[in-house]
């Protein structure tokens, strides 16, 4: 088993190969290494904005409720008494979490010849190996529960996008199911197009608030949130309400040797082996659930 230090000592700069041993001899160091690392985040966490906790291996959850009450509101005279209205339920449904993970043993002749940026390389690559994993269900769920499609003109210009947009939030927002369509998922080619479009027309913010410049995601133009990542596919951009769309269902499992650090939700775990060599693993147990589909329209016709 792992042993644990306390005080957790803070190690910076340039790690020689001994210092690296003792980084992965610290489950929470590697976990605090792992989240300062990875350049990537779930995308599916983002677009799925609710948290759920998963018990006993998955979850139960209600789909489709009505936000409003099936009684109107009375006159309530002084003194008198309230009418009663009772609420209705929406459509229980479940999912089953699922445990991905990936594992790679570390050398010690690679800490040696390239200490900490061998063990970097391998905390990166794994970490981001369960992320797309996780993604591509995360989006695999949305794209068959979201099946609503809003018809668009060709994105050309920047008032045919806002056109669009606005009419598809519109239309959304008309049912009066307290829905608002306020994020733009694209893929990165789509996302490409869309900023140049932007750049061209100069509405784009200047220097530190340009996007482009910056590299900082999402980026808020025009009133929606834009968010692009290498896990979304398909050829329509995706506009959701991510407060309403559902949500990451993760479940712990208790093991006292997996480490997380904040919220970033993959557990890491390092073990010191009797071939010369540590092995370290990441994995993350999950289920994404839509609970809203009307919560997302499909944008067709854009030609992006």
């Amino acid at each position: 088993m792992a042993s644990y230090t306390y005080p957790v000592p803070r190690l910076s700069g340039t790690l020689t190969p001994e210092q690296t041993h003792l980084l992965l001899r610290n489950p929470l160091l590697i976990a605090k290494r792992v989240a300062a690392l990875t350049d990537q985040r779930f995308i599916s966490d983002y677009l799925l904005g609710g948290r759920f906790n998963a018990v006993g291996g998955g979850i139960f959850y209600e789909t489709g409720e009505q936000i409003f009450p099936a009684d109107s509101s009375e006159s309530v005279a002084p003194n008198g008494e309230y009418p009663k209205t009772v609420m209705t339920d929406g459509e229980i449904a479940s999912a089953k979490t699922d445990k991905r993970g990936l594992e790679t043993d570390i050398t010690d002749e690679r800490i040696a010849r390239g200490a900490q940026g061998a063990v970097d390389r391998a905390l990166t690559k794994l970490v981001n190996g369960v992320i797309r994993d996780v993604d591509g269900i995360g989006m695999a769920v949305i794209a068959s529960k979201v099946t609503d499609t809003f018809a668009s003109g060709a994105w050309t210009t920047v008032a045919n996008v806002v056109q669009a947009l606005a009419t598809a939030k519109a239309q959304r927002e008309d049912l009066a199911l307290g829905l608002s369509l306020d994020t733009i998922a694209l893929s990165g080619t789509q996302w490409a197009k869309v900023m140049g479009l932007f750049a061209t027309a100069g509405v784009l913010p200047r220097e530190n608030g340009n996007p482009i410049v910056n590299g900082q995601f999402p980026t808020d133009l025009l009133g929606y949130t834009w968010v692009t990542s290498p896990h979304i596919v398909g050829s329509d951009p995706l506009l959701v309400d991510r407060e309403q769309l559902g949500g990451m269902a993760d479940e712990d499992l208790g093991s006292p040797d997996y480490v997380r650090a904040g919220d970033f939700n993959v557990e890491t775990y390092s073990k010191r082996n009797d071939t010369d060599s540590w092995t370290v693993r990441a994995r993350r147990v999950v289920v994404p659930v839509v609970i809203e589909p009307r919560a997302g329209l499909r944008i067709s016709g854009t030609t992006l």
